[in-house]
């Protein structure tokens, strides 16, 4: 009688499915002709290894021998990313934030980071600069080249940032989509958290809080004043 097929199950897909995609990410593979071509393997032997949800062992000698990458991490996703980082294609760094976590394992990989004052340096001075008071462990998928994370000290965006919550802003991200949170420069005040709206020949900072009053800065000064645009917030939703 012939053989049936064995049948991967949700796990062992999963599985596959991941080391697949670090195995791309790694690569820069986006096809299935292209990872092919990288493996030196026919397009035939990669659905094969999906049917069967299972790579084969020479697969990860090949790419420690071309990409200088660890088999572990490419199997299960265990740092280090590589074994000889001189071959490698991608930094580490990238490929950590942009892989998905292993099945089954929550991703603890962060990084510390400083936090600042919404103060800053000097609130006095004409641009702002941050002033380090503690630091934070973040998860290396929130974190961005330019990165700043503020501790905040107002309720002016209430409920949706409260009062003491961190706020991650990429400083590279100084456009002002309507609705969307920036971090804007007010001289001798600080940073300001609110909704930005463009009007005219102005730009009105909206407060979530009616409490606060909403703001407003000329169209020509925003670019200048504006620090970066909220990425994440990380907050207690109950009291302690």
């Amino acid at each position: 009688m012939p053989k049936k097929k064995r049948r991967c199950d949700e796990a062992q897909l999963k599985w596959f499915e991941e080391a697949l995609e670090r195995i791309k990410k790694a690569t820069g593979a986006r096809t299935q002709v292209q990872l092919a071509e990288v493996l030196d393997v026919r397009q035939s032997s990669i659905s094969d290894a999906k049917r069967r949800c299972s790579i084969p062992a020479d697969w990860f000698l090949k790419l420690y021998r071309s990409h200088g990458l660890d088999p572990d991490w490419l199997s299960e996703g265990v740092e280090p990313v590589y074994i000889n980082a001189d071959k490698a294609k991608v930094p580490a760094d990238t490929l950590l934030r942009e892989t998905p976590a292993p099945y089954g394992r929550m991703n603890s990989r962060g990084r510390l980071v400083p936090v600042s004052t919404m103060a800053g340096a000097d609130k006095d001075a004409a641009e702002w600069e941050p002033k380090s008071i503690e630091e934070l462990s973040v998860p290396e998928s929130f974190c961005r080249p330019k990165l700043l994370v503020v501790k905040v000290d107002s309720a002016s965006m209430d409920p949706v940032i409260t009062r003491s919550a961190f706020v991650g802003i990429d400083r590279d991200q100084s456009e002002h989509p309507d609705g969307d949170l920036c971090a804007v420069h007010f001289p001798h005040q600080g940073l300001t958290i609110r909704r930005v709206f463009h009007q005219g020949d102005t730009f009105l900072l909206k407060a979530d809080n009616d409490q606060y009053s909403d703001l407003t800065i000329p169209a020509e000064e925003m670019n200048d004043r504006t620090v970066g645009r909220v990425i994440w917030v990380l907050q207690n939703l109950a009291p302690m």
